[in-house]
């Protein structure tokens, strides 16, 4: 495996943007400029997020095929897929759905010291609107663009595109922060 192919780059952004939670796709504007933390009183702030990076290697999609059985030849069977509109084999969408996972954990990492622990309630509205090839960079950007201090939840729009900046995934996540005993 190459050093590019196992790459995985895990990056803290900002955004300026103010997306509307009902929006279906979020904002693509990011910036690096920080701003001063909890200005709504809560962990997490409008715009903020994380980006995550992974070329998707040959050794990826096999062992995420191995780890959860899904051995469908659209991901497994080269001269299956040789032969189909694809032409090659590409990833499974739950490893994207991993991905988004990832650039989740990474968008909230500076809350594990806190006095509640953010836990995902789901992804909703998850698409995969575009295939993507072994070999293939995606980047998952990561943004809240609701809180509900009430009830203690956040929710994100994420996006995952590919090298050439294609939209391949999409989906919706809910965090809820639940209070620490003690």
């Amino acid at each position: 495996m190459t050093s590019s192919a196992a790459k995985a780059d895990a990056e803290k952004t900002k955004s300026n943007s103010t997306d509307n939670p009902d929006d279906s796709m979020p904002s693509r504007s990011s910036g690096s400029a920080k701003k001063s933390r909890k200005t709504s009183g809560f962990h997490v702030e409008i715009g903020d997020g994380a980006k995550f990076s992974k070329t998707v290697s040959e050794s990826d999609v096999y062992m995420f095929a191995g780890i959860t059985g899904d051995f469908s030849p659209n991901h497994v069977n080269e001269p299956y897929m040789e032969k189909s509109k694809f032409g090659k084999l590409m990833a499974h969408g739950a490893l994207l759905v991993g991905f988004m996972s990832t650039a989740s954990s990474a968008a909230i990492a500076h809350c594990r010291d806190s006095d509640e622990t953010p836990v995902s309630l789901g992804y909703d509205r998850i698409r995969f609107v575009a295939p993507v090839f072994l070999g293939d960079t995606v980047t998952v950007d990561y943004r809240f663009v609701s809180i509900d201090t009430e009830r203690k939840r956040t929710k994100a729009n994420i996006i995952v595109t590919n090298q050439k900046g294609k939209t391949v995934g999409v989906a919706k996540h809910v965090l809820k922060w639940v209070p620490d005993d003690g």
